[in-house]
């Protein structure tokens, strides 16, 4: 199998339980709920998307023929941004594959292969489709209208609010963590406030802001 990859790139983790770690983003190209056009943004399942996954014009994208290759890659984006010597302190590298939705096209062969270059795989996906074995950390967001098939991981986080997705609807699912995210765009301050004031009366609930982007990094 060949993967559409948009771009690879060393950052720190900007939302959710890991906010801050340093690691490797891999971003497949493509999603189920929404081809990335502007123009049908409104027909779209999810209308709120953020993010470019169209193409593979990105840093270090392309198409990779082989999981090998692939995570070859990912550990030499990792080697060259973390510029550091083996400690008894340091942690293992660290890859968060994304997108698009990344389940499209993340396989077994592919994690196995991250694995075998020492990596820690974490996975951010929609939960519409079930993700491959291996995969060390699962963290499902939600989206309204889109029939949720995995039930079960490390993290939900939630983009709040939602209309038709309301946190309640989620809380009985077998995640160990729960993430509440306001919705970036014009209303995000209004949101924000919502958000915390939801998670003041329902401690389950973690807020998680968008640090990379208050920092203005990726």
């Amino acid at each position: 199998m060949s993967y559409t990859v948009k771009e690879i790139y060393y950052t720190l983790q900007g939302e959710g339980v890991h906010t801050g770690r340093p690691g490797v983003f891999l971003r497949f190209a493509g999603c189920n709920l929404w081809d990335g056009v502007e123009s049908h943004r409104a027909d779209a399942v999810c209308r709120f998307c953020d993010t470019d996954f169209i193409g593979t014009d990105g840093e270090r994208g392309g198409r990779y023929q082989t999981a090998e290759g692939l995570a070859r890659e990912v550990r030499g984006t990792w080697d060259r941004g973390a510029r550091t010597g083996a400690g008894s302190r340091e942690p293992g590298p660290f890859v968060v594959c994304t997108g698009g939705e990344p389940a499209l096209q993340l396989d077994a062969s592919l994690v196995a292969a991250l694995r075998n270059q020492g990596f820690y795989v974490a996975m951010e996906t929609n939960g519409t489709i079930p993700p491959p074995s291996g995969i060390d950390w699962i963290c499902v967001s939600p989206k309204a209208g889109a029939r949720l098939a995995v039930l079960e991981g490390d993290e939900l986080k939630l983009v709040f609010p939602q209309l038709g997705a309301p946190p309640e609807q989620y809380i009985n699912l077998d995640f160990d963590y729960f993430s509440l995210q306001p919705m970036d765009g014009p209303d995000l301050e209004f949101n924000t406030e919502a958000a915390v004031e939801y998670c003041f009366g329902h401690p389950t609930w973690r807020l998680s802001l968008q640090t990379h982007k208050l920092l203005g990094i990726r």
